[in-house]
């Protein structure tokens, strides 16, 4: 299997903050526990939108990763890799399977972001959807490594009520840090959070995540977990397209909406993004979703088709207009429903 040239580390150059170190090996004499039950399913801890890193020596950082999140069960019957909805995708992820039957462990649960890494090393969505096929595409991935950033189970115990910090240290010495296998570890990084956040935007990555360090693990959005974005990236429904003859797939710009209570609502339109390729793959699935009259009212449009809002973008953007409206917005790719993808949501 043809792997890609190996990137140059992130956040390591001169003057960069440093990267944590692996810590202690974990002492085998571990007194006996009571074994806890293997889950069948674990709802993933999310991380919750914040404009500033958070402050105070509690908080620990992380690079923040595009791509879907998994979930590794390593079991006595074998491998299974989770969505974040839930759906096996074990088949999809061969190399990731792979790397976890080599895993020095019995049992465990790890959770992650399954992404695809550019030249430099960063996460890039699109080259992931390219490396899957496409939105509702079945396309294994050979190109796809699991960045692993928490310890959910472990060799018969349930790890969930531990502080993060244990978890961490039991995770660092099941996937030692710096190592570049196709199941690697998400490391932390000592660092002021401004400081970490600009640097992070200087090399074009995404943003970062804050996590407190002596919280448990919870399933749900509950402010343990923080992320600060360099721009804003969302998903947004499509609810048609403008046509041109110059564009890529014949698509001048896609029409855009989000939600607000139980209705969707216009948000415009982006037309940048595109290659000839994921237009032609987008323009196929759109047409195959053509209505006559508009889900949402987006305002006297020439050359319009529209669809049902069956399909999720993920848009990047740098901010709203004053009439709630994208500003400087780029197509990143499609969002797959077995990532809970999710619509925007406007707040009054």
């Amino acid at each position: 299997m043809t792997k890609r040239p190996k990137p140059k580390p992130l956040l390591q150059d001169a003057g960069k903050p440093a990267r944590s170190r692996p810590r202690k090996p974990r002492d085998p004499a571990q007194p006996n526990l009571p074994l806890d039950p293997m889950t069948e399913r674990i709802e993933p801890c999310l991380a919750l939108l914040k404009a500033r890193p958070p402050k105070g020596d509690d908080w620990v950082y992380e690079i923040k990763w595009d791509g879907y999140r998994l979930a590794v069960h390593i079991e006595p019957t074998g491998i299974r890799i989770l969505t974040r909805s839930g759906l096996d995708w074990t088949n999809r992820f061969p190399a990731i399977k792979q790397a976890a039957l080599w895993l020095p462990v019995g049992t465990a649960i790890l959770d992650g972001e399954a992404v695809v890494l550019d030249e430099k090393g960063r996460s890039d969505f699109g080259l992931l959807q390219q490396s899957l096929g496409g939105r509702g595409a079945k396309r294994m991935s050979s190109d796809a490594i699991f960045m692993a950033f928490d310890l959910l189970y472990f060799d018969g115990h349930d790890l969930r009520k531990s502080e993060l910090d244990v978890r961490r240290h039991l995770l660092e010495d099941l996937v030692p840090a710096g190592g570049q296998g196709d199941i690697r570890l998400s490391e932390q990084i000592e660092a002021d959070g401004d400081q970490l956040l600009a640097s992070a935007c200087e090399l074009d990555l995404e943003g970062i995540i804050a996590k407190q360090r002596h919280a448990p693990y919870r399933s749900g959005r509950g402010g343990e977990w923080l992320k600060i974005k360099c721009t804003q990236s969302d998903g947004f429904a499509i609810v048609g397209y403008e046509k041109s003859t110059a564009s890529f797939g014949g698509i001048g710009r896609l029409l855009l909406a989000a939600r607000k209570g139980d209705e969707l609502v216009y948000v415009g339109g982006v037309g940048t993004g595109f290659n000839e390729r994921s237009a032609a793959e987008l323009r196929e699935k759109m047409d195959k979703l053509i209505i006559v009259k508009p889900a949402v009212d987006t305002g006297r449009k020439r050359n319009a088709v529209y669809i049902r809002p069956e399909l999720v973008a993920e848009i990047e953007y740098r901010a709203w207009t004053d009439d709630r409206k994208l500003r400087h917005a780029s197509f990143k790719g499609l969002r797959e429903s077995a990532d809970e993808a999710t619509v925007y949501e406007l707040t009054d």
